[in-house]
């Protein structure tokens, strides 16, 4: 493929739920490349279908910072264990429910 080569799409507008902090890094990430929070996900999505990791070293570094600066500790291992709390009532943490 070459970088000129474009793909007509047709997007839908959805109102997914995400995690806070997970989605305030997203947005500085993106917003970092000049990227809309929607391209930026097409990106992960469409490397993540094709296994590859969609980010190299340098961006990776961002990412880490970011989540520090935000206090986004989670990570994959995460991944389907998230439990949602009542809104504007933050967990303690390592309290349980």
């Amino acid at each position: 493929m070459t970088e000129e080569q474009s793909f007509p799409v047709e997007r839908a507008q959805t109102g997914v739920r995400i995690e806070k902090r997970l989605l305030k890094v997203l947005r500085a990430f993106a917003d970092y490349h000049d990227l809309t929070l929607g391209d930026l996900l097409e990106g992960i999505v469409l490397h993540a279908f094709d296994g590859k990791c969609p980010f190299k070293q340098a961006s990776l570094d961002r990412i880490k910072e970011l989540k520090k600066f935000y206090g986004l500790e989670l990570d994959s291992g995460a991944s389907h264990r998230l439990r949602e709390t009542k809104p504007g009532k933050p967990q303690k943490r390592g309290a349980t429910p």
